[in-house]
């Protein structure tokens, strides 16, 4: 690919002791249970990431040192930054610092609860956004599972309820052949359905010493 072609992902992470909300209680061992899962399915997801031929950086903004911890030596570059006022602001933030390197790059979003991702279907996203905004609405077809912004051009995330729809005023939807990318966990059942596709590495071995999801 063209260095054009390249996408820079801005992947936020909310802090462990809130993410996942929904998720309490899949598997059996309390809070710290919970923040081994949470854990595994980022790391699975900017692995899958990180793999992608059309990924050329990954940056995690979030708000916990923990996460910095578990994605040290894994490729990924994070920045532990407190206080944004949201999800959004949190894409800001990291779609600036990408652009601070290279103002002409394509910058993207990427949920940080896609286990099942493959870095082949980020790369077939990217590659049939094709320099076009385009994004891949999430399983339901409500919500986001990446956002690609066109090179050189404002992110512009409009994450939270109905972002495909916001997203669908000024930028193409790709994507929609691509289970395993449009797969993000937010509850048991959707861990389930993840399940069932194919977990990534680390994920898998949550659930299996666990055994709750099984």
């Amino acid at each position: 690919m063209a260095d054009l072609a390249l996408v820079d992902l801005v992947v936020p992470v909310k802090h462990l002791d809130r993410a996942k909300s929904r998720l309490r209680g899949a598997v059996p061992g309390g809070l710290d249970a919970h923040r081994a899962l949470v854990l595994a399915v980022v790391s699975d997801t900017i692995g899958a990431a990180l793999a992608a031929p059309g990924v050329r950086r990954v940056l995690v903004v979030c708000e916990d040192s923990r996460v910095v911890e578990a994605l040290a030596g894994t490729g990924a570059e994070c920045v532990d930054e407190r206080g944004l006022p949201g999800l959004n602001a949190a894409l800001r933030f990291g779609a600036r610092r990408l652009r601070a390197d290279d103002p002409r790059v394509a910058v993207g979003a990427l949920q940080a609860d896609l286990p099942a991702a493959r870095p082949s279907d980020i790369d077939e996203a990217i590659t049939e956004a094709d320099g076009r905004r385009a994004f891949v609405a999430d399983r339901p077809g409500t919500g986001t599972a990446l956002l690609i912004g066109a090179p050189g051009e404002p992110l512009a995330p409009r994450f939270g309820q109905g972002s495909a729809t916001a997203h669908a005023r000024d930028a193409a939807r790709v994507g929609d052949h691509l289970p395993y990318l449009r797969c993000d966990v937010d509850t048991p059942d959707d861990l389930t359905l993840a399940r069932d596709l194919g977990l990534g590495p680390r994920t898998a071995r949550v659930l299996e010493a666990t055994c709750r999801v099984c």
